[in-house]
């Protein structure tokens, strides 16, 4: 009997647990939702992006593929959204980072978190994930770009040996 009420005791525990971050989730997801400042809203997304990722593979676990790909997909919307909400202020995110640098930094994680997600899958369900995670790479090497953009001109003032 008193195996089974600590065994009782740690399901509530992780159910509770479970509830509280999809509720960090939720309120988190507002809260972007109703930022008008991209800079705002992009260190928002940096901040609960691994929760999406996270809600992604328990979804998995629990045999949800199309539920988590949904997940991921909302994800890899939002975050074309605030980097296009970023490009469009017109910042020099070389001069002025925030933001930019928040957001690039939070999507190299989750690019990795995705990549180990990846690897739990049957190999007919891959494709479709990797196409999201191809689209958050490519996100992630614009912000790239834009925090350290080339500059061909600069190379040309070496001196010549």
């Amino acid at each position: 009997m008193k195996n089974f009420s600590i065994a009782a005791l740690l399901t509530m525990l992780c159910l509770c647990a479970s509830l509280a971050a999809q509720d960090r989730l939720e309120a988190a997801l507002a809260q972007y939702k109703n930022e008008a400042d991209p800079v705002r809203r992009a260190k928002l997304l940096a901040k609960f992006g691994d929760l999406q990722v996270e809600l992604a593979r328990k979804q998995l676990v629990s045999g949800e593929e199309e539920s988590s790909l949904h997940t991921l997909e909302q994800y890899r919307d939002e975050v074309h959204d605030t980097t296009y909400g970023l490009k469009a202020t017109g910042v020099d995110a070389e001069r002025k980072p925030s933001g930019f640098k928040e957001l690039q930094i939070s999507l190299r994680e989750t690019v990795r978190h995705i990549d180990d997600l990846i690897l739990t899958l049957s190999v007919e369900k891959r494709p479709f994930f990797r196409v999201v995670r191809d689209d958050l790479a490519r996100e992630q090497n614009d912000l790239i770009d834009a925090l350290f953009p080339r500059r061909p001109d600069q190379n040309s003032k070496r001196a010549n040996p």
